[in-house]
């Protein structure tokens, strides 16, 4: 069974592991240059912020573009951050900072925010054709805007999606950040997704070129207003109006720091038990389902005899061998390969404390904010110091 089922990953789920589906620069642009602007949800982001506004005002894009910064009601000086980090570049002028209004009911705070920057983004004399959605832990090299369009054009893209390039160098980075870019490769195959025959759809929230027009086509953000996987939720949308890409690149990167296990831990659980649909039947399934496709093959190799030994350890090398592209991608050795099963067995254990924190009512916990199922109740700050 172990082996078969590996078998069917390496061979008939769209190639996923192979990690080819790449940026690798992307396709020139060419004019006329379509106008853009940047949409940044950001609260209590005054650490890295400022890194990323820079980074984006100084993209060579020969068009119009410019940023707009949604504080969401931070309270460590995130806007005054972006500012001062614009105006270091003379570039103060192309930075908007809007003050997110409270978050309502039926809301996660950073659609909630996203769709305040879309709304300002569409009320301009002259609204940009593209907005570009990126977190405020961002770092983008000079040309990656001008791919982006590019490809955008090339494609008549509706969503462009770049799966930036994680931190991974603290020992709980090495150890679970390729991993989860494996994992989530698994779940939407990136061949699959750029597929338009195909219903899989996936997206990477950290940077996605979205045409503004088919976004108010399909809706905008209040088509996914409680969504906490809000990425894939959206590609989800915006693929039923026409085709969609995503790829992985190393031009992008994140500078959001993990220096410890409890740190992915939160990364993971936040969102894990919403992938499941909050369905206690899929939580089963899917904790049974890993212990069979990941512990399953240690196993039989540890405790096993004859042939069944000999499967159980080859299945182990196999996923092993699955794992080396993206172990390469992030300059990993390919011996991390062998720990595979137990990096799965640490995820699983997170699921299971992500469904725990739903129990508690502190599901989808990010920044003073518990948002899972936000469509059942009034999400504010009030709320969760209740719950603290």
């Amino acid at each position: 069974m172990v082996l078969v089922i590996w078998l069917y990953l390496l061979a008939a789920r769209g190639g996923f592991w192979q990690a080819t589906e790449r940026e690798e620069g992307g396709p020139a642009g060419h004019p006329p240059w379509p106008p853009i602007a940047a949409i940044i949800p950001a609260r209590d982001e005054a650490e890295c912020v400022g890194e990323t506004v820079a980074s984006l005002l100084k993209q060579d894009y020969p068009g119009a573009f410019d940023i707009i910064l949604v504080d969401d009601q931070s309270r460590d000086g995130t806007a005054q951050v972006a500012q001062k980090a614009a105006e270091a570049i003379g570039a103060g002028n192309r930075l908007t900072v809007l003050s997110g209004r409270a978050l309502p009911g039926g809301w996660t705070g950073k659609l909630w925010a996203q769709h305040q920057g879309v709304e300002f983004a569409n009320g301009k004399r002259q609204p940009p054709d593209f907005v570009l959605f990126t977190d405020a832990d961002i770092v983008y090299a000079p040309d990656v805007l001008t791919g982006l369009v590019g490809r955008a054009q090339a494609g008549n893209y509706g969503l462009t999606s770049l799966m930036v390039k994680l931190r991974c160098q603290s020992f709980a980075e090495r150890l679970f950040i390729p991993a989860f870019i494996f994992f989530f490769q698994m779940l939407y195959p990136f061949a699959w997704a750029n597929n338009p025959r195909r219903a899989t759809a996936a997206a990477a929230g950290g940077c996605m070129l979205v045409r503004r027009e088919v976004l108010n086509n399909a809706g905008g953000m209040t088509s996914i207003r409680t969504a906490l996987i809000d990425d894939c939720a959206l590609a989800k949308v915006l693929k039923a109006h026409g085709p969609i890409w995503i790829g992985l690149t190393d031009r992008v990167h994140s500078i959001r720091v993990y220096p410890a296990i409890g740190d992915i831990r939160h990364m993971v659980s936040r969102t894990a038990y919403a992938q499941l649909r909050y369905s206690p039947l899929l939580l089963v399934g899917t904790v049974l389902g890993l212990a069979i496709t990941y512990l399953a093959p240690v196993a039989l190799t540890l405790f096993a005899s004859g042939l069944a030994q000999f499967l159980g350890l080859f299945t182990w090398l196999l996923m092993a061998f699955a794992f080396r592209p993206t172990l390469r991608f992030y300059g990993l050795s390919s011996l991390w390969g062998l720990a595979l099963p137990t990096i799965a067995a640490i995820y699983m254990a997170f699921t299971l404390d992500s469904a725990y924190q739903h129990a508690r009512g502190r599901g989808g916990m990010w920044k003073g904010r518990a948002q899972a199922n936000v469509s059942d109740a009034n999400v504010s700050d009030a709320n969760v110091s209740e719950l603290r």
